[in-house]
Formats: structure tokens, C-alpha cells, sequence
């Protein structure tokens, strides 16, 4: 038996490019995310594509972020530690020298720290994830 056809499939798999486009654009582009589109590149090819999904996992420096983040394993120490860091200089370097419009730099501060609580309060540690994980089979 056939299993029914995705009306939304060709926007999924859309997204899925758009996102994965936006990931490789992020890897060379200082201050840019790339994981994060990665992320929603696997969540929309999840959606529309296991070709694509696979596409995404097996990729060599992004594919285990990806894999670690898709098994509720979080984001290692170093990345979210890094991630935070990057975060920030850029919201603050931005604000404080590149941005003239005064409600433009606190906007900017704003959505810098929303992210920063997103990653800091949010996205599990892996090394907290494992131990737990591993306290709790014992």
C-alpha cells in the first residue's frame, strides 16, 4: 500500500535547501551561525526527504552536531562555551561601533540575549546529558 502524499512535501524540502543553503553560507561568514541552520535543514529534510536527512547527518565537520543535537544530546561544552562567546562580541561589536540608530543597538541587544539565554538555559550540555544518562543505567 502507498502512503499518502505530502501536500506540504515541496515547501519541506524548500525549507530544507533554504536552511541548509543559509548552513554553508554560515560556515564562511564570520559571526554567522551554521549549526543551527543545519539543524532546521535535518528538521525539514526529517519532513520531506530521508535522502537529504542523510545528506545532512553524514556531513563531515556538521553531521555528528547535528546527529548529537537530533538524540537530545545537546551542544559539547567547548561549542556552547564558543557559541556564547561569539554571540556576544558580535552583539556587543555591533552595537557599541557599527549600529547609529539607538533603538537599532538595544534591538540588537535584545534579540543577543535572548539567544544567549536560548543557549545557555536551553540546549542541553552533552557532557551533563551522558553522565546523567550514565548514572541512570547504573
Amino acid at each position: 500500500m502507498k502512503s499518502p502524499i505530502n501536500p506540504l512535501r515541496p515547501l519541506w524540502l524548500s525549507l530544507g535547501f533554504f536552511f541548509a543553503g543559509l548552513g554553508f553560507v554560515g560556515a564562511v561568514v564570520p559571526g554567522m551561525p551554521s549549526t543551527v541552520f543545519f539543524i532546521l535543514a535535518a528538521y525539514f529534510f526529517s519532513r520531506s526527504s530521508q535522502r537529504f536527512l542523510n545528506w545532512i547527518l553524514n556531513l563531515p565537520k556538521v553531521g555528528p552536531i547535528v546527529r548529537d543535537y537530533r538524540n537530545g544530546l545537546g551542544m559539547s561544552r567547548r561549542a556552547k562555551i564558543l557559541a556564547l562567546c561569539t554571540l556576544s562580541f558580535f552583539a556587543l561589536t555591533s552595537a557599541i561601533f557599527f549600529i547609529p540608530v539607538f533603538w537599532v543597538k538595544v534591538l540588537v541587544l535584545l534579540v543577543g540575549l535572548v539567544g544567549f539565554w536560548f543557549i545557555h538555559s536551553r540546549i542541553p550540555t552533552k557532557e551533563l546529558v551522558l553522565a546523567r544518562r550514565q548514572a541512570e543505567a547504573r
